[in-house]
């Protein structure tokens, strides 16, 4: 053990018993907290002091880990036990999962989590465990340690913080706060209290003076929310102990920052007929029907073994620290997606896991005999009921917010599916996620309206193969629609109606009619090849996700299937499939789409796909970041049992396989590598065609040198547009500027059609392969391999029916010379009308 830990490696004991007081620095950043024990070592000239650090996700990545700091704690929490310091709220919150984590009882009775300054205290800290003193005087030591500051303070006045009220006796402090939120203490706001109070040593009170609501602890989400504080409301800080005058001034200017909410200008929607500006077109076709919203399969509490007091806890503790993880996933996903106003909702998701007071109560029950699930569920309801009561509508919604976070951890608990249960309507959600979507029922589902999400998200793409028509970016005010209420969807051109009046139900009804009238003459020629009026044939194919899709491709006419979604089968579980697994998947949609080849992505996973048994780091930002053959790169093994599956698939069927994510040839030839590694003595199976996908614009640009390695390339124009424009394609703010039409877009496409011409066949494989107005242009471009969801596949092959590929290439060279994705759509439409007019559409 050496004397004092100077950097942030997690594993560093040399196994040397420790004989004093061991000290764990937690923080959120790892050269922060390296920093501070090098500050701290300073101190001690030569006397030996056991420090370990859990600091950071890794070396740049900002976050906390329980697992680490419970490892960290273990290694120096010997007979005279350990004190652990941390520098936010949420640092306290990953401790204390640390402490539910240790396996023995009695090493819990040793630990000491300090509410002390991390810097100052960890100085002071070392010195007195230097000195010799024992667990409880360090902790004493570390948490005066801003006594010097603090006596210099002082309280603000009246005219500099708000009606401050005389303090009753020198131990306490009071302060008055106006509520400025909109929507008042709500989740969000309440939570950013709670993080707040809890970085502070002082005990905090609050009350609500307007209301008589109160005291309650200011630490803890679940009885603050209970104060029911609404916009005008005056609330009273009552702190005493340590830090009071910190404590008061640092809450008085967080609510004087309305808790950092932006103002929002939300107002409920009026309920007579109206159109809802801002939806998006997302997945053809038109739905009418109630409004629904989705729900969960129940949880089954019945059955489950209760274990020992200490077993629950533990176990309580493990799921806790699960649904952490899940849910800090989400906020960076939706951060990254929509931005961090919105994702701060999860913030009071992750400080109800942390609410001390609520699980000293689940904790109590379980002491009594109760089983984890139990006492979890009771307590938790409990205190929905009381945020159900309050008497503002909007705050009783919150009530929402524990229902949510009660529900994922009883999950984790009982071992239930979370799959999505609907009525029969149009499904109105802020978003989904795409374990979310592919459960989507559509017998039950008539059309979905999502209030963020855009149409190259996975939820729309999902959607399209599934045949539900889709609007996206509605706003959040779809969202207070009530259940019940008619809507009128068009998911071709965007339009939604809230309340129609009956003579546009009757209208859109139909329309509906003449849609379905469509696509059962598409359907009825489906089967017949996809060849131009001038002779030039083009493959349709289907993009996969499961055996029911390959089926339903089949159905559709699809000539094989052009990209598979692997990433399914390794999403949503706590550990990857094998080979075997993958295999049998595998074998089974090459069978269901009737032995026709089948094109397998591997693993696609990071930016809006995180799989938590991977332990992936939070990433600013995630789709830049540590994805596709990236992340299956860093995981070799991984990657090579999926490519063993891959090879005996492919000794059964056609088949080919193609690596995400590409952008550098040595990218492409350590994956070549991997599969070599995979497929053993036998070699490549025969007939095994091994390809690469185009999406990031470097790809494109250089792809001479990717095509001497590969049998064919396919671009994911998804991706592409993505990145060449700068707009992430789930971000409903810039969902506008992801349009695959837009000539910066067309100009790579055309780059690698150019190159691979006679060399290899490029495919496209994204969203922009359904779009009747793109695929002209992508066939003039001299692409001749197309694949989409199941669905469009007969209508897509109906429209190439009637295309001249003469005329095509002249409108494709055209569109390279456009400003905008607008342009592109008028000069493509106005060629199909003139089209139609010389009598050569079908319709």
């Amino acid at each position: 053990m050496t004397q004092v830990q100077s950097d942030t490696e997690r594993s560093t004991s040399d196994g040397t018993e420790v004989t004093g007081v061991g000290i764990v620095v937690v923080s959120h950043s790892r050269a922060l907290a390296s920093a501070a024990v090098a500050l701290a070592s300073e101190m001690l000239q030569g006397a030996p002091v056991a420090i370990e650090v859990a600091a950071g996700l890794d070396d740049t990545t900002f976050g906390t880990d329980a697992v680490d700091i419970k490892e960290a704690i273990e290694r120096v929490n010997g007979a005279a036990g350990t004190v652990v310091l941390m520098d936010l709220g949420s640092a306290l919150l990953s401790a204390e999962l640390a402490l539910d984590l240790l396996d023995d009882p009695s090493a819990r009775d040793r630990v000491t989590l300090s509410p002390a300054p991390l810097v100052e205290g960890l100085i002071v800290a070392v010195v007195a465990a230097a000195g010799g003193a024992d667990r409880t005087e360090i902790a004493a030591e570390a948490q005066a340690a801003l006594l010097g500051k603090t006596g210099h303070l002082v309280v603000p006045t009246a005219d500099e913080a708000g009606a401050v009220a005389t303090p009753p006796n020198e131990e306490e402090t009071v302060a008055v706060f106006t509520v400025t939120n909109a929507h008042g203490l709500h989740a969000r706001p309440a939570a950013r209290l709670v993080t707040e109070a809890r970085a502070l040593s002082a005990s905090i009170q609050l009350r609500n003076l307007t209301t008589g609501a109160g005291p309650v602890p200011a630490k803890s989400l679940s009885r603050v929310a209970t104060l029911a504080a609404l916009h005008g409301h005056e609330v009273e800080i009552r702190a005493s102990g340590d830090e009071v005058a910190l404590a008061v001034e640092q809450l008085l200017e967080l609510a004087a920052r309305r808790f950092d909410e932006p103002e929002s200008n939300a107002v409920p929607m009026q309920s007579e007929s109206k159109t809802v500006s801002g939806p998006r077109p997302a997945s053809p076709g038109i739905a009418i029907g109630p409004v629904c919203r989705p729900t969960r399969t129940p949880i089954d509490l019945n059955g489950i073994v209760v274990g020992e007091p200490g077993q629950e806890r533990w176990r309580l503790g493990e799921c806790i620290l699960a649904v952490q993880r899940d849910i800090e996933q989400v906020r960076a996903a939706t951060a990254a997606a929509v931005g961090d106003d919105e994702a701060s909702i999860f913030d009071a998701h992750l400080s109800l896991l942390g609410d001390a007071e609520m699980l000293t109560d689940i904790h109590r029950r379980i002491e009594t005999g109760v089983g984890a699930a139990v006492a979890w569920a009771e307590s938790l309801s409990n205190t929905e009921q009381e945020w159900a009561g309050l008497p503002d509508p909007y705050l009783r919604e919150r009530a929402r917010d524990v229902r949510a976070v009660a529900d994922q951890v009883l999950r984790k608990l009982a071992g239930s599916p979370d799959s999505v249960v609907v009525s029969e309507g149009v499904l109105v959600a802020h978003d989904l996620t795409p374990s979310e979507a592919v459960e989507l029922d559509p017998d039950l589902v008539l059309g979905v309206v999502l209030a963020e999400g855009s149409p190259s998200s996975h939820a729309a793409i999902l959607a399209r193969a599934l045949d539900i028509p889709v609007v996206v970016g509605a706003g959040r005010d779809v969202l207070r629609v009530p259940d019940g209420t008619t809507v009128i969807l068009d998911g071709s051109t965007g339009e939604l109606y809230v309340d129609p009046p009956p003579g546009l139900v009757q209208e859109f009804s139909r329309k509906a009619a003449a849609l379905a009238d469509r696509r059962a003459r598409h359907l009825a020629s489906a089967q017949e090849p996809a060849v131009s009026r001038d002779g030039v044939a083009v493959s349709v194919g289907a993009n996969l996700g499961s055996v029911a899709d390959a089926r339903s491709a089949l159905a559709a006419g699809a000539d094989g299937a052009g990209l598979v979604r692997t990433e399914i089968l390794f999403l949503e579980r706590d550990q990857a499939p094998d080979a075997h697994e993958q295999q049998a998947a595998y074998d089974a949609i090459a069978a269901g789409i009737g032995g026709r080849r089948v094109t397998l992505r591997t693993l696609d996973a990071g930016g809006d796909k995180p799989i938590a048994y991977l332990r992936m780091p939070v990433e600013q930002n995630p789709f830049l970041g540590h994805r596709g053959i990236r992340l299956s790169l860093g995981h070799r093994d991984l990657l090579r049992e999926q490519l063993v599956a891959v090879c005996a698939t492919a000794r059964r069927f056609p088949t080919s396989v193609m690596f995400p994510m590409i952008s550098t040839l040595a990218e492409l030839l350590s994956a070549r590598q991997v599969l070599a590694e995979a497929a053993g003595p036998r070699g490549l199976p025969e007939g095994l065609r091994v390809g690469m996908m185009v999406e990031v614009p470097a790809a494109a640009l250089k792809i001479e040198t990717f095509l001497p390695h590969v049998d064919f390339v396919s671009i994911g124009t998804n991706d592409l547009t993505q990145y060449t424009m700068a707009a992430e394609r789930g971000n409903g703010a810039v969902a506008t500027l992801s349009d695959a039409l837009d000539p910066g877009v067309l100009r790579l496409i055309d780059h690698v059609s150019r190159a691979a011409r006679g060399r290899v066949p490029v495919s496209v494989c994204g969203e922009a392969a359904s779009d009747e107005v793109a695929v002209p242009v992508l066939v003039g471009l001299g692409i001749r391999h197309l694949s989409m969801a199941p669905s469009a596949v007969p209508r897509v092959k109906a429209s190439i029916r009637q295309l001249d590929l003469e005329r095509c290439d002249v409108v494709a060279r055209r569109a390279l010379t456009l400003a905008g994705p607008e342009d592109v759509r008028k000069v493509v439409l106005a060629e199909l009308a003139q089209t139609a007019g010389r009598g050569r559409c079908d319709e």
